[in-house]
């Protein structure tokens, strides 16, 4: 048991774990607002769209958080302007305007002399989040957990029922762009620790997880969250000690969870599905 605690002597092990378990925890709450509305596609979208605000903030001396913020913005709101004016439904529209995007931040990165490493930028460096950045993606992830936890319930309404929002009088389309604009947060916050590309799986797996437990959305926080952080810390301790990647480690042990939830949950798992239609 020492020998498997022995990451827990590093301070860079340490902050790693608390900055793990705070991405983790934020993600996973917005998984589950995500997967019930249908924009698990969104994260995709707005996680690769970031590249080109990162990179023309650098080129502006502005913090890099700053850019990464307006460009995912950028595309979740253009996305939806070209669905509503347009043919075009919301899943291709994103598509071409998240890889647009991607492919704009590579070309303008390839042109920029600095010391930004780009796989950094992709997969993450957990391992080493500075303490500025330690600090940023606490507040980020508290200010995020904080707003959509205290309007989960409107949330909630306006991704399994806008109609009766709108009877409500909610404010549907300011609902749907915080809801956006968290999201967009949330990418920035968790950058530094999974990366543009493992960010994708930290914003869907939870909360997919949870949806084949139960039907009860506060019962679906609790275990997209309790899904989300078991996967963290088992990832970072498993990393330690094969020498693996660790953001690819983390969304590995996401992704055997859902698979095992996907065979066993007690709700819809296959098998329990196959031994209730045999009864």
């Amino acid at each position: 048991m020492s020998g498997f605690l022995e990451p827990l002597h590093y301070e860079f092990m340490r902050d790693a774990l608390l900055v793990g378990l705070v991405v983790s925890t934020m993600c996973a709450v917005l998984s589950c607002f995500l997967v019930l509305k249908g924009w698990s596609l969104m994260g995709d979208a707005v996680s690769h769209a970031v590249l080109p605000g990162i990179v023309i903030a650098y080129w502006a001396a502005v913090p890099l958080a700053v850019g990464a913020f307006l460009a995912g913005l950028f595309c979740a709101v253009s996305s939806g302007f070209i669905k509503q004016n347009s043919r075009i439904k919301e899943d291709a529209a994103m598509g071409v305007v998240f890889t647009g995007l991607f492919a704009f931040g590579l070309v303008l990165f390839s042109k920029t002399e600095s010391d930004m490493h780009l796989d950094h930028i992709l997969v993450g460096n957990i391992l080493g989040v500075t303490k500025s950045q330690l600090w940023q993606t606490l507040g980020l992830g508290g200010l995020i957990l904080a707003v959509t936890l205290t309007l989960r319930r409107d949330l909630l309404l306006i991704c399994f029922d806008p109609g009766q929002a709108r009877v409500m009088a909610l404010p549907d389309k300011f609902l749907n762009y915080l809801l956006l604009a968290l999201l967009s947060l949330a990418i920035v916050a968790s950058l530094q620790a999974v990366g543009i590309i493992l960010v994708v799986a930290m914003l869907v797996t939870p909360g997919s997880i949870a949806q084949l437990w139960t039907d009860r959305f506060d019962r679906m926080l609790l275990v997209a969250v309790a899904a989300a952080a078991g996967s963290t810390l088992a990832g970072i301790f498993t990393s330690f000690h094969i020498a693996g990647d660790t953001g690819a480690c983390i969304v590995l042990v996401q992704a055997l969870l859902f698979f095992g939830s996907l065979l066993f949950a007690p709700k819809y798992g296959i098998f329990r599905r196959k031994a209730a239609a045999g009864a």
